[in-house]
């Protein structure tokens, strides 16, 4: 993650540039603003998704305010890298260690901030991952913070073990009920939003917790798959289909894509695994997914048959290994 660095007023006229100037360079478009008293080289601008954009304002807004303010939730998840479903950009988070109890402005938080809670990511300084985590834990939906949660522990395995301290120092903040329930949620092996997704709307339909990324081998350990959702004791995988997989807008790339997947999944099937697969609108209606898991548990228990125009499936014994992560 490298963004351009914001031009600050205050260095140009430093630096000898006159006010007509920057205000010709800015007529000219030579300069964009991106931020009161700060501006970007026009080609520098214009390159910029929303996600850049708000890094770029962040660390406009950390500048003015000075060497205390740390950049914090939100906008410090953006600097870790992590993934976060519908973040809302226009509000910058910055967070200054003081004792007054969570009094916020529009973009400032006013909390305990111990050393060790501090981390520099892309020249700023930001909130450690453990004390992020618990930040978006408190102020976020619980779908919004186990995507974010996930994807920082996935980022910062090591951020684990910070957790539990990080939730005994917010004890008192707002939201902390919450995040304690939210991070008895998180697991860093999905590596998705959707797989995190997935995750909670198969505990919320009542199906048992399952395993994370495992690796499928046949018995004479030739490696099968890797696999995002499983029951060994039910005879179900689950997959998130996100789609992106198939190469999409690339039509030979495509059907090569998926004759790969049609190839892995009938390998998977013959150790004697039921496969249930969802996409990402089917996880916001996910009780047509609970049937169809339904289904291919009952499949699993009670094969069919074979028939003239049905083969035996075969059910080997598979060689299951867990992903450490």
């Amino acid at each position: 993650m490298t963004d351009p660095t914001p031009i600050f007023r205050s260095d140009l006229l430093a630096s000898g540039i006159t006010a007509d100037e920057l205000r010709q360079a800015l007529r000219s478009g030579a300069l964009a603003p991106v931020a009161p008293g700060a501006y970007l080289r026009r080609a520098d601008a214009d390159g910029l998704d929303d996600v850049a954009r708000h890094r770029v304002r962040a660390r406009c807004v950390q500048h003015a305010l000075g060497g205390d303010a740390v950049l914090s939730h939100v906008t410090a998840a953006l600097f870790h890298g992590a993934d976060l479903w519908n973040p809302r950009l226009s509000r910058i988070h910055v967070t200054r260690d003081r004792r007054s109890g969570g009094r916020r402005t529009d973009h400032l938080h006013t909390a305990p901030l111990a050393h060790d809670e501090i981390f520099v990511a892309g020249a700023a300084a930001v909130t450690a991952p453990a004390r992020t985590v618990v930040d978006l834990a408190r102020s976020l939906t619980v779908d919004e913070a186990v995507i974010a949660g996930d994807s920082l522990l996935r980022i910062h395995p090591s951020a684990l073990m910070g957790v539990p301290g990080a939730l005994d120092a917010a004890a008192q903040r707002c939201g902390v009920a919450s995040a304690r329930r939210v991070v008895g949620l998180l697991d860093g092996r999905s590596e998705s939003p959707g797989e995190s997704l997935g995750r909670l709307r198969l505990r919320s339909a009542g199906i048992p917790e399952p395993s994370l990324q495992r690796e499928l081998f046949t018995p004479d350990g030739t490696f099968v798959a890797r696999v995002d959702f499983f029951r060994e004791e039910l005879g179900v995988v689950g997959e998130f289909d996100g789609m992106g997989k198939y190469g999409a807008g690339d039509p030979a790339s495509t059907a090569e894509s998926v004759r790969r997947e049609k190839l892995r999944e009938d390998a998977i099937r013959d150790l004697g695994f039921e496969i249930v697969r969802w996409t990402w609108p089917e996880l916001f209606r996910f009780d047509v997914v609970a049937d169809r898991f339904a289904r291919a548990v009952e499949r699993a228990r009670h094969p069919h048959p074979p028939t003239a125009k049905t083969p035996a499936r075969r059910t080997p014994r598979a060689a299951i290994h867990p992903v450490r992560g």
